[in-house]
């Protein structure tokens, strides 16, 4: 008699507990958030001072994204003779790109804008999904498009790294569902960064990232100037920005298959 009248109890007070679980955890991606963004709004910030010191004319190519476009020193140089600006900001992810997407690249009113993300929102197996980072870049196009719908918007694909191997899975699903949304896009390109990064047998050479096994080191930024850079000049190469003359890259199918996802 004891026994049957304290399971109602115990089930109503395990649900109860879930519930708090639940709301302890939404309430901590909330706090986490805050915090994030607090962090990012110094850097946005700074990029605004830098923005008043120098100001940015209109019509370049906005490169934002996380750490592995933060980090990228050498991106004006290799990208030249396009002209190209850095606003990414280390550790971001897909969310806070959205959320400062107005401050980083609308602002700019550029013919392009190239972003690398991803990486940092599957870090933690269960966190994010491939088909939440999926629906992140959704937003990202959606954002951009809505204010600057001439403005091209190519996503390069997030690449595979040694400290987060075991991931690798998730982020090539994520690829793929990505690449899949810009083939129904206009203006909109996918750039495979990935698939190259891999030998034939899949593997990942040590040489591509600093010491950390994670961020990309100058023979991996090379190789993503490689394929990265010929896609910007076919479209924006200097000399042919005030042509009408229709290349590939008008078809913006064309601009996806020119880096296919394996």
């Amino acid at each position: 008699m004891f026994n049957t009248y304290n399971r109602p109890i115990r089930k109503g007070a395990l649900l109860w507990f879930v519930l708090f679980l639940g709301i302890l955890a939404l309430g901590y991606r909330e706090f986490r958030g805050t915090v994030l963004a607090q962090e990012w709004e110094s850097s946005i910030r700074a990029f605004e001072r830098q923005d008043k010191v120098h100001p940015v004319p209109p019509g370049g190519i906005v490169f934002t994204g996380s750490s592995s476009i933060a980090y990228w020193s050498s991106l004006v140089d290799d990208m030249k003779p396009l002209t190209v600006i850095n606003r990414g900001f280390g550790g971001s992810e897909y969310t806070d790109i959205d959320h400062y997407a107005d401050r980083i690249v609308i602002a700019y009113r550029p013919v392009a804008v190239v972003v690398y993300a991803g990486d940092n929102d599957l870090a933690s197996p269960g966190r994010k999904t491939a088909q939440s980072v999926a629906q992140d870049v959704q937003q990202f196009v959606q954002i951009v498009h809505a204010k600057l719908p001439e403005t091209w918007v190519f996503v390069v694909s997030i690449k595979p790294s040694i400290l987060r191997w075991k991931v690798w899975p998730e982020m090539k699903q994520a690829n793929q569902l990505i690449e899949g949304f810009l083939r129904t896009q206009d203006h909109a390109g996918f750039i495979d960064v990935a698939s190259p990064m891999l030998d034939e047998r899949g593997r990942l050479s040590s040489d591509l990232f600093v010491g950390d096994g994670l961020h990309p080191s100058a023979k991996c930024y090379a190789l993503w100037t490689s394929i990265i850079k010929p896609i910007l000049l076919q479209r924006f190469a200097p000399s042919r920005s005030s042509s009408k003359s229709s290349s590939p890259q008008e078809n913006p199918r064309a601009a996806n298959a020119a880096a296919p996802v394996h």
